[in-house]
């Protein structure tokens, strides 16, 4: 079982920036990727980054989040710049498996954008 242990969260003002961190227990992971869930909304996807290190992005983070991993270390990240108060969500990180088979989560962690 793959643990994730996200850390970064906190409050920020409109405009400012975060960056969230994710690091696994275990190595050799396929697409790793960020959602995130609005209080009374469904959880959504926010971007992922491949083994290749091809990346894809929600339309709305598109060009203010940027994902990024080190498959040595076995960690995740998401720049997060140019925040805005509807960007507050809690962020969770996933993982599949190297062979997609399996889907990890992480506890969570809360990003609080004000206005």
């Amino acid at each position: 079982q793959v643990q994730l242990v996200e850390s970064g969260g906190g409050v920020v003002q409109a405009g400012g920036s975060l960056r969230l961190s994710c690091a696994a227990s275990e190595g050799d992971l396929g697409t790793l990727s960020w959602y995130r869930q609005a209080p009374g909304k469904q959880r959504e996807w926010v971007a992922n980054i491949h083994r290749t290190g091809a990346s894809n992005y929600l339309h709305s983070v598109t060009g203010r989040f940027t994902i990024s991993r080190d498959n040595a270390k076995n960690t995740v990240t998401l720049q997060m710049n140019s925040l805005k108060p509807e960007d507050t969500a809690v962020y969770y990180c996933n993982a599949k498996s190297f062979s997609g088979v399996f889907e990890y989560w992480g506890q969570g962690t809360q990003v609080t954008v004000s206005s």
